[in-house]
């Protein structure tokens, strides 16, 4: 049954993108937030989708933590899920992402319009310069500002190195650190066609207030609590 209800979706998928994308394009002309609610409906309706023809459902712990300005999340990655609800559950963002992502037919057209901060990853500190100075403008604008750490998807029950440049930012801008976890993996697989029904939770941590700190300790409170909090969202992984 999962595998028919992961093929209707994609071909759900592959008919509303495209229509979707002149959408899209059409709104190139329009202020940087308006054009985000638009290009975020999207987001809207692949949730649906979702729900509709995968079973897939999600609830959300701790928006009683989200601060009342702009904030830097620092999130768990595992599967594409969270980059599409993310839209939907938190205020407007933007992405710290590899640039090549932004070549990626309507994907990508849609990711470009959405002002991210898109990176050469093997440029070093030259990379980490260029997420404070764009970060810095995109809160400045009202953005929150999107990082997956770990820099890729890692599937549930799996870790890796906890890269500095959410954390850079947040020092470099004295903007609040929000830390998310949550176990979208388990439904939405990384790099597997078939998505499973089940309800995904969300679980968004206390802000941590960065004045004061440095990054690596930034960095790391953030690192203990996500992780604390995986060892829960995904027991037996």
């Amino acid at each position: 049954m999962s595998e028919l209800r992961s093929i209707l979706f994609a071909l759900a998928l592959v008919a509303v993108t495209p229509l979707y994308a002149v959408v899209i394009l059409a709104t190139a002309w329009l202020p940087r937030r308006a054009r985000y609610r638009v290009i975020s409906g999207w987001a809207h309706i692949v949730l649906r989708l979702a729900r509709a023809i995968c079973g897939i459902r999600y609830r959300i712990e701790g928006l009683e933590h989200l601060p009342h300005r702009p904030a830097v999340i620092l999130a768990k990655h595992q599967s594409a899920w969270e980059t599409i609800a993310f839209q939907v559950i938190l205020p407007p963002q933007v992405y710290v992402l590899k640039r090549e992502l932004l070549w990626i037919p309507f994907f990508g057209w849609g990711l470009a319009l959405m002002s991210p901060i898109a990176i050469h990853r093997g440029k070093g500190h030259s990379a980490l310069r260029e997420i404070a100075r764009k970060g810095k403008e995109r809160l400045e604008q009202g953005f929150w500002v999107v990082v997956f750490p770990e820099g890729t998807r890692v599937a549930p029950g799996e870790r890796r190195k906890y890269q500095l440049g959410g954390a850079w930012l947040a020092a470099a801008s004295a903007a609040p650190v929000v830390p998310v976890a949550h176990n979208a993996g388990l439904c939405w697989p990384r790099n597997a066609f078939i998505k499973r029904p089940g309800t995904i939770t969300v679980r968004i941590g206390p802000a941590i207030e960065s004045a004061g700190l440095d990054p690596q300790e930034i960095n790391a409170r953030a690192e203990r609590w996500i992780e604390a909090q995986q060892l829960e969202l995904c027991p037996g992984s």
